[in-house]
């Protein structure tokens, strides 16, 4: 499964790079207001410093709704970097622009997935990705990982080329799960990857090392 940083603060996607575990990043507009990025020339500069440090996808999301402004910004966004992937909304018009940016040889993401119907179109569509957002289903009380599996044996099941991208990860529980229910990628922020680093016996094992090696002197 690859890891991807979802984020758009340029100090944490070079901690996650240096682990050297780090194989793609996703931003949103919500992401790059936190860093106080605001504009297009300075949000696509943004996306182009981002590039430079991450060697992978980098999913940059298009803010308008209809079918031909998707595909003028989606253009923009693409000429960026090679590495970009244009991250496109499931509705309507956003399956016609996937369509139209994978016939035109562009990477895209089908961002807003909640559903493995709305997957199955973002796959048949020609998406590179598809973004369920696991987080936000089960704040509606349904089952995100299920929905994971669901999309993952589906997609299996049909031959689709669609990489399944879990997204709106909270707890590093949720990425050892995805990883269990066959994700291609989980994108989350850094803390949630850190975190699997965290284990009780860990700290203790390592205490007791040191302690150790400290008497043989």
């Amino acid at each position: 499964m690859k890891f991807f940083i979802d984020t758009a603060n340029l100090d944490q996607i070079k901690e996650a790079n240096d682990l050297g575990i780090l194989d793609g990043v996703t931003t949103n507009p919500t992401l790059m207001a936190k860093e106080g990025i605001k504009g297009t020339a300075a949000i696509n500069a943004h996306y182009k410093a981002i590039c430079e440090i991450v060697d992978g996808p980098v999913s940059a999301e298009v803010l308008s709704t209809t079918f031909d402004e998707m595909i003028a910004e989606g253009k923009v966004l693409a000429a960026i970097h090679p590495n970009i992937v244009v991250k496109i909304p499931m509705i309507k018009d956003g399956i016609k622009a996937i369509k139209w940016f994978t016939d035109n040889g562009i990477k895209t993401n089908c961002t807003l997935v909640f559903s493995a119907g709305q997957a199955i179109l973002a796959a048949k569509a020609g998406a590179t990705f598809v973004s369920p957002f696991i987080g936000r289903v089960d704040d509606s009380n349904w089952d995100g990982v299920q929905l994971i599996e669901d999309i993952v044996s589906i997609y299996n099941a049909q031959g689709y080329l669609t990489e399944v991208l879990a997204a709106s990860i909270r707890t590093p529980l949720h990425i050892v799960k995805c990883a269990e229910a066959g994700a291609d990628v989980c994108t989350c922020p850094l803390s949630s990857i850190l975190g699997l680093l965290k284990h009780p016996l860990t700290d203790l094992g390592l205490q007791q090392f040191i302690k150790d090696a400290q008497n043989m002197q």
